[in-house]
């Protein structure tokens, strides 16, 4: 019996240790650990079949339910390939569960923990931002961070995780995120910067210019109108 329930115990240990690898890796900071319940719920896992070769096996892969005869089997080339079919549907099934309740849960805190950056724009304070995909299907674009703030889009600022596919977030999680907690929501910004030259600001001098220049051209057009001829110097006859 004792020996039974040590087996247990392992076995769960066991569980999480792909997914607990794959959270350690450099890179990997943005995401957030599945619960492996959720993963093996074929319910959750509806119309991914298709997006990767041998699906039962990279889920079972992923979970560490795959047998070790069949890993120790398998080539260089085909553990290779089942590591990046496990990355690629881990990121996929990541998009559904980060806004489940449970998921929501997990990307506040990392949310609060500033883990997806922080706004690079003077005004906002600092503010976190959150990540977020330009498309649900994967392979067309890479993630992007939104903040909260200003409402604008980031790059982020590290090549390791400029790389990762924003499918992986989806379309809409900041969404989701923002209205299952409206108490984090921050006020907009009013400040902005007016660049300046001894005190001047630019911008109302290029109105002050495009104005006169409006005028100008109303007061052409009039005197045109009246058929006075126009010199080449800009006078008139």
């Amino acid at each position: 019996m004792e020996d039974n329930m040590d087996g247990m115990t392992d076995s769960s240990d066991y569980v999480e240790m792909w997914i607990d690898l794959f959270l350690g890796r450099k890179g990997s900071e943005y995401f957030c650990d599945i619960d492996p319940d959720y993963i093996t719920d074929r319910f959750n896992l509806i119309n991914l079949q298709k997006t990767v070769p041998k699906f039962t096996q990279v889920i079972q892969y992923i979970v560490d339910e795959l047998d070790e005869t069949v890993l120790e089997s398998m080539s260089h080339s085909r553990l290779e390939q089942l590591e990046n079919d496990a990355r690629k549907l881990y990121g996929l099934i990541h998009a559904r569960y980060i806004i489940t309740i449970k998921g929501l849960q997990k990307m506040l805190q990392k949310y609060r923990d500033a883990d997806f950056g922080r706004c690079p724009r003077v005004f906002c304070n600092s503010q976190p931002l959150l990540p977020v995909g330009l498309h649900d299907v994967p392979g067309i674009d890479s993630v992007r961070l939104y903040c909260p703030a200003c409402e604008d889009l980031y790059n982020p600022k590290s090549s390791r995780h400029s790389t990762i596919d924003g499918a992986y977030f989806g379309t809409s999680f900041p969404g989701m995120f923002l209205q299952a907690f409206p108490e984090i929501v921050p006020r907009h910004p009013t400040k902005t910067y007016v660049p300046k030259i001894f005190g001047f600001e630019l911008h109302k001098q290029a109105q002050l210019a495009r104005w006169q220049e409006l005028q100008r051209l109303k007061l052409q057009k009039s005197l045109e109108a009246k058929n006075v001829d126009f010199s080449k110097n800009g006078g008139y006859k």
